[in-house]
């Protein structure tokens, strides 16, 4: 049976039955239609699509298609063990054969899979690539394509190929020898962030040059983006949660696995439930922490960027970032974690100066070719521009994939507009003052000691280098010592000043020479007024339906309990049940009949035979 006998029935295209009667939703989404159709047709793709927007069912519902269609099992090449096991759960739930092979699994185990692959039983196999690459998964593939039974590869988080992209992981580079051995399976690779250089690279290495190619808009409204200069991070953190997202779900990231754990322990002791989660913890106890948040609400994971691909929890209403990420890259995608389910979700960050000189120096000695180290540096300065910004987040953020966009009205700078001042002048002030300690035989020091002679103040440091002389000593007394930070901060950002060595000591590049002599101006933003709740909500207006009051906020907690005890009964996480907004919708329109409760998005036609009766005698014990 050909792709092409599965064309509109009743009207309705076959990509369109699919997504409605097997995964509950009424139309696509965007570009989702087009990709589905072009891929199940047996053609290549490269997808660029934002975390949340759908990227799954772009190889899903090929798969679904072209295994009725008779070309067999689509093999799903995935990261991260974490994301096959809740993507086939939640295919489970939905009556769709798939399976994973991995390390989770025991012989046997592993055994019955292959078996039940090689009898056709299977729609769709995840793997890693590194098991993918093994002589005997080879010859596994070998026995499917004799049968003429291989009938898609999709390649997820296919920037992991790129050595220029923010997670590159050497054992996709063999992936594209599928292609070599089997030129005519059609492929789609999926990726949610890459720029220009990690798209190339993805095209080159999976040799998909002649891919049609799917890049569509990286916004994401959902999310408001901020970020705060650091002054008590974990106090900041905490009021952060305790005033906009007291007992919801997040993931604060942070860039050490000590300081993982203590911000996870001074969580827990302000009352805010939180899990620690890095890869020095044992297998086991990761395993148990990752999956007390997939199904436990309103927990709070702290942990290293180890943490999160892959994760699949829609109802994650918060990202936090206690340390400055790598950059924009790595940052959206980390960010992309929250409102997956389309609901409002924060993306908060804190950074200070000291982040700022740890990724510089980071980079800088590191052992990697120089090329790779500039644009390493490029990268980084996007991000700091966009730390730094005095205009809006997400216009910044677009501008880096090369996308446009107006003010979002969402964001912390359109939302609390920064008031600037002209830092031209204390810009010039610093780099004389580095200058004459550099004068001065040489020497070099920190940031604290630069602030201190700045601002006149008689240190025993100042008396023991006798700075108290220098013509540059006290001409900063007018601004505080957070102000200066603020402008040093600025100067390492824009490249003019660099921290070097173990003790971070300062030193000047060429191109402070034009900021001394005035060509360049230095604004800097003061430090915004704590935003309000009530400005806040503003921000989220018209992203999504307002949550349910009265009696419907009551049926959606029965609702939710009743999910949570299915999910216990069933050992799947809740939303592989139904996400928030589908129980939020049934709690809003109160579906009396089964037409009604499977007209709602995301039941399915086989959620709706599992748990129509449940459901509508539930609501129906409301009323």
């Amino acid at each position: 049976m050909s792709i092409e006998r599965l064309d509109a029935v009743d009207g309705v295209s076959a990509p369109l039955a699919v997504l409605r009667e097997v995964f509950g939703y009424p139309e696509f989404r965007g570009v989702q239609q087009q990709i589905v159709e072009h891929v199940s047709a047996g053609a290549d793709a490269l997808v660029l699509m934002p975390t949340g927007a759908g990227k799954s069912l772009c190889y899903q519902i090929p798969a679904i298609l072209r295994q009725r269609a008779g070309h067999g099992v689509t093999l799903v090449v995935s990261p991260l063990i974490a994301l096959m096991h809740d993507q086939v759960s939640a295919l489970d739930e939905l009556g769709v054969p798939a399976a994973f092979l991995n390390s989770s699994l025991e012989l046997n185990e592993a055994r019955r899979v292959e078996q039940d692959l090689l009898a056709g039983r299977i729609t769709l196999l995840y793997a890693a690539p590194e098991r993918v690459l093994t002589e005997r998964f080879a010859t596994l593939l070998g026995a499917l394509h004799e049968r003429g039974k291989l009938a898609l590869f999709a390649i997820d988080e296919a920037h992991c190929v790129s050595q220029w992209g923010h997670d590159f992981r050497a054992e996709y580079l063999g992936l594209g020898s599928l292609h070599e051995r089997f030129p005519e399976v059609p492929r789609i690779a999926l990726t949610a962030t890459a720029d220009e250089h990690t798209r190339a690279d993805i095209l080159e290495r999976l040799q998909l040059q002649d891919a049609r190619r799917f890049i569509t808009s990286f916004d994401r409204p959902n999310i408001r983006y901020q970020i705060v200069e650091k002054s008590e991070p974990r106090r900041q953190l905490l009021h952060f949660i305790q005033t906009e997202h007291a007992g919801e779900a997040g993931i604060v990231y942070c860039q050490s696995r000590k300081k993982v754990e203590e911000t996870a322990e001074f969580l827990s002791e302000e009352g805010v439930p939180a899990l620690p989660y890095h890869a020095g913890f044992p297998a086991e106890q990761r395993r148990v922490n990752q999956d007390r948040f997939l199904r436990e609400d309103g927990l709070v994971m702290v942990a290293t960027i180890a943490f999160g691909m892959g994760i699949d929890k829609p109802d994650v209403r918060f990202v936090a970032h206690l340390d400055l990420p790598r950059n924009i890259e790595g940052y959206y995608q980390e960010t992309g974690r929250g409102g997956r389910g389309g609901q409002p979700a924060d993306a908060w960050m804190t950074y200070g100066l000291a982040d700022v000189v740890n990724q510089r120096r980071m980079i800088d000695e590191s052992e990697a070719e120089e090329d790779f180290k500039r644009l390493q540096r490029a990268k980084l300065d996007a991000l700091l521009a966009l730390a730094e910004a005095h205009d809006c987040r997400r216009v910044r953020l677009l501008a880096y994939f090369g996308e446009s966009g107006a003010p979002c009205g969402n964001c912390d700078n359109c939302l609390n507009p920064p008031v600037t001042w002209n830092a031209t002048e204390a810009a010039r002030k610093l780099l004389s003052c580095i200058y004459r300690f550099h004068q001065q035989r040489g020497q070099r020091f920190g940031s604290g000691h630069l602030i201190d002679v700045l601002r006149g103040k008689e240190t025993d440091k100042v008396e023991q280098y006798q700075h108290q002389h220098l013509s540059t000593f006290g001409i900063g007394a007018d601004l505080s010592e957070g102000q200066w930070r603020g402008v040093l901060r600025q100067l390492i950002a824009l490249g003019h000043v660099q921290a070097q060595g173990e003790f971070n000591t300062l030193a000047l590049t060429v191109s402070a020479r034009e900021v001394l002599r005035g060509e360049i101006q230095i604004l800097m933003r003061e430090p915004p007024a704590a935003r309000s709740r009530a400005r806040a909500a503003k921000g989220r207006a018209g992203v999504e339906a307002p949550p349910p009051v009265g009696p419907a906020a009551t049926r959606l907690a029965k609702l939710k309990a009743w999910r949570a005890e299915t999910a216990r009964a069933r050992n799947v996480p809740a939303y592989v049940v139904f996400h928030d907004a589908t129980l939020e919708d049934m709690a809003r329109v109160v579906p009396g009949t089964y037409l009604a409760l499977g007209a709602i998005a995301g039941v399915g036609a086989r959620k709706l035979e599992a748990y129509g009766e449940e459901i509508l005698q539930l609501l129906a014990a409301e009323e």
